[in-house]
């Protein structure tokens, strides 16, 4: 296999974020390989999307989104957690799919060294800052190439997931969002069996 192309990620936003359901997010970290089937993501799209952090206009913070699609978005929150986003649609529109969860495959010895406490339990990974921490992803991949294993951090093909597999719903946490933005259904979720490897 080999990292998804720029083309994958030259696309609506919408359409990106269910494509990558059932992708594989590998994290290189020193010698440890980590990976896991994604299996939640949510899809924010341009300066009209009063939830995407893009709607305040290009800023420091934002500006890897305006960049070549297929890059990844890493931003701090809540003073504490790390969020991980791939870049998506043509350089110069500011949009990006932020990947919400996967299922480990491999290397899940150092993802539980990073989250002992919940390891091995179901859904311990289902949650933008529960997979940063056990992948080892912050502020230092930040617009770093998805579509190369060379920065560590990259994006694969994998699993095929049907339609009737996959629920869409609200995106989760934009409490102070207006309508129709708070409620729009652009967060995806698949249901898949837990991966014990390719």
């Amino acid at each position: 296999m080999s990292p998804l192309s720029p083309s994958f990620f030259e696309r609506p936003a919408l359409a990106v974020a269910r494509d990558l359901l059932g992708c594989i997010l590998f994290r290189i970290d020193n010698t440890e390989c980590m990976a896991g089937v994604i299996v939640e993501t949510e899809a924010y799209q341009g300066e009209d999307d009063l939830g995407c952090h893009a709607h305040h206009g290009r800023t420091a913070r934002t500006e890897v989104m305006y960049g070549p699609p297929g890059r990844a978005y890493v931003y701090f929150t809540y003073g504490m957690h790390w969020m991980l986003n791939a870049v998506t649609g043509p350089e110069g529109t500011p949009a990006a799919v932020l990947i919400r969860a996967i299922q480990p495959v491999e290397g899940i010895a150092a993802m539980t060294a990073r989250r002992p406490r919940l390891a091995g339990k179901a859904g311990w990974l289902n949650g933008p800052a529960k997979l940063t921490q056990a992948l080892a992803i912050d502020g230092r991949l930040n617009g770093k190439d998805l579509c190369s294993s060379a920065d560590g951090l990259y994006m694969e093909a994998g699993l095929a997931i049907p339609d009737e597999r996959v629920s869409t719903s609200a995106r989760i946490g934009l409490f102070s969002v207006p309508e129709p933005w708070k409620s729009i259904p652009w967060r995806f979720v698949a249901q898949i069996e837990e991966q014990n490897g390719l």
